[in-house]
């Protein structure tokens, strides 16, 4: 059954210091290291648990003014996970997708101000992207596909806004229906993270 934003709601409550500014990406077809090397990236060192990647990403951000961007990797069965608190390269389209060549690139981001961006790649056609927060403006060369499946999810493609916005939340529960992958408390907190980085222009 495909899961709500509802069920991940808890994300912004037990993690609210990543919640705030994130980019998630999965990537099947790919491995971590193939991932970096897409992305240009640096070796860093392993972390351990996800409140160990917010406080190595700001110290990057700090460290290099913005220039790079720190992303803690991981593999999920057939998948890699990356993870950039405060971060925006697995939906940015000039690097993702061509990075998705012989890949399926599935990838959410929102940032302090609450903009955001769900982005579907496969070898190199952007299939779907949108923001989250207006899920009626979609493009890509199959901007309807998953209509039903958003609905049901919960994004607010209705005329009113609901009550309690879940569409940050609904994000992860579509990349879940596309991937098969569920991100839990347990993988972030207890995963040891292989790690990048990566420039941000």
């Amino acid at each position: 059954m495909t899961k709500t934003g509802a069920d991940y709601a808890w994300f912004e409550s037990d993690f609210p210091d990543i919640a705030e500014a994130y980019c998630f990406t999965l990537v099947r077809g790919l491995s971590p290291a193939e991932v970096a090397s897409r992305l240009e990236g640096r070796p860093e060192t392993p972390l351990r648990g996800i409140d160990a990647v917010v406080d190595a990403a700001f110290a990057q951000y700090d460290l290099e003014r913005g220039d790079r961007q720190l992303v803690a990797m991981t593999t999920v069965g057939s998948w890699t996970l990356l993870i950039e608190p405060n971060g925006y390269l697995g939906v940015t389209e000039d690097r993702a997708v061509p990075a998705s060549a012989g890949a399926r690139w599935v990838s959410h981001f929102v940032n302090v101000n609450a903009v955001g961006t769900f982005l579907w790649a496969e070898d190199r056609v952007l299939r779907l992207c949108f923001d989250p927060l207006f899920p009626e403006d979609r493009w890509g060369t199959s901007p309807d596909e998953l209509l039903d499946v958003m609905q049901r999810i919960g994004f607010p493609l209705e005329e009113e806004p609901p009550e309690t916005d879940l569409s940050s939340p609904a994000a992860f529960a579509l990349a879940e229906h596309l991937t098969g992958v569920a991100i839990t408390p347990t993988l972030l907190q207890d995963t040891t993270f292989t790690c990048t980085t990566a420039q941000t222009w």
